[in-house]
């Protein structure tokens, strides 16, 4: 492979930190790179012949320094000080470990020149303050194969997951707002809290590493900060009260830890959940049509408050309560002075008594309605 051609740019080492995450984008590969003699081989075992205790961890591509799966950004710092090569668009990799061990085995055959853009930053200074960068990016059709092949890898084994938890009978867990425990699939634990508490992370088939995701939720619990805002509070009472209140029962959608739990995150390369649901409603829009010939109006109802009596107009329900029933709502409000809360109010109260079969007006109590 030939080597490419030198970028010059007047940039400092501060700004080749930020395009790690902003994706810096390199045109210098020719279609004469493009060639990839045999397939991808993915790293196995990402610790390699040397084994090292304590959490997962990353080798340096050029050193023997390890750094913990958490402390990616550590890593990647290092990287650039210390051996002047920037990763672009690295929130991208699907499989961090895997793509730097790939790298890290390549870059031991051939020189770092076949593979990075070469970018010279401090170019018009003297000659001796000037200095070369390597940027690895997507641009490198190696690159971009690499990380299409993490992307499956990691679905399969995504997937081969979330199989595993919907068929798992042996599933143990607390509910969040009540602490009571529940025993054998997840999806009783979910519906459970949905449908009592009003709490909806989704549907039990979208998620995948579902104890991790719940563990992660109650630890913030734990830490009385809510869910949702992600403010803490003093004490549980409060943050009980403020997420009722304010109806905070559910995931702030914007934070993006959330992300690893849902099984949508992992289909296309480098696309989130919001930007395959925006693709969908694009899809819905392409195929819109003008023709709303099918479009079936049904009439909006009122319903008598005494009996099953349904008509289209509140003036018509009122004509009907008045003669069948000799409930004159119109008259009761005058006489009263009932605003709009005040009325909704009196309806709410009559509806519930009435279904009690219980006399409104007497508080006597019926056998059934007919009686009432």
């Amino acid at each position: 492979m030939a080597a490419p051609q030198t970028r010059r740019a007047g940039v400092g080492p501060q700004d080749l930190s930020a395009g790690v995450c902003c994706g810096i984008r390199d045109e210098d590969h020719e279609d004469s790179k493009d060639c990839i003699l045999e397939p991808l081989s993915l790293p196995e075992s990402p610790g390699g012949s040397t084994t090292f205790e304590g959490p997962p961890s990353v080798p340096c591509i050029f050193c023997e320094e390890h750094f913990p799966v958490a402390e990616q950004d550590k890593l990647l710092k290092h990287m650039i000080i210390e051996h002047k090569i920037v990763i672009a668009d690295v929130k991208l990799v699907t499989d961090f470990q895997r793509y730097i061990l790939y790298w890290k085995k390549r870059f031991t055959e051939q020189p770092i020149t076949d593979f990075c853009s070469v970018i010279r930053i401090n170019s018009t200074a003297p000659f001796e303050e000037q200095d070369n960068y390597f940027l690895l990016c997507d641009v490198l059709p190696e690159d971009r194969i690499l990380q299409e092949e993490l992307q499956k890898h990691r679905l399969k084994e995504i997937l081969e997951q979330q199989q595993q938890e919907r068929n798992d009978t042996s599933f143990r867990g607390i509910c969040m707002f009540f602490s009571e425990e529940f025993l054998g699939n997840r999806a009783v634990l979910l519906n459970h809290m949905a449908r009592e508490h009003a709490f909806n992370i989704g549907l039990p088939d979208n998620i995948v590493n579902c104890s991790e995701f719940l563990g992660t939720l109650q630890k913030k619990l734990d830490n009385l900060q809510c869910l949702y805002c992600e403010k803490t509070f003093r004490d549980k009472n409060t943050l009980k009260d403020h997420m009722r209140k304010k109806q905070h029962r559910r995931i702030n959608p914007k934070n993006r830890e959330y992300d690893q739990f849902y099984v949508i995150n992992y289909l296309e390369l480098g696309k989130s959940w919001e930007e395959v649901q925006l693709e969908d409603d694009r899809e819905l829009l392409d195929l819109q049509e003008d023709d709303w010939s099918d479009w079936q109006e049904y009439p909006v109802s009122a319903v008598c408050l005494f009996c099953e009596k349904q008509e289209e107009t509140i003036d018509k329900l009122s004509v009907h309560m008045k003669a069948t029933h000799e409930f004159d709502l119109l008259k009761i409000k005058s006489e009263l002075g009932l605003n709009f809360y005040q009325q909704v109010k009196l309806i709410n109260f009559i509806r519930r008594q009435v279904h009690q079969c219980r006399c409104y007006g007497c508080h006597v109590k019926f056998k059934s309605k007919a009686d009432l």
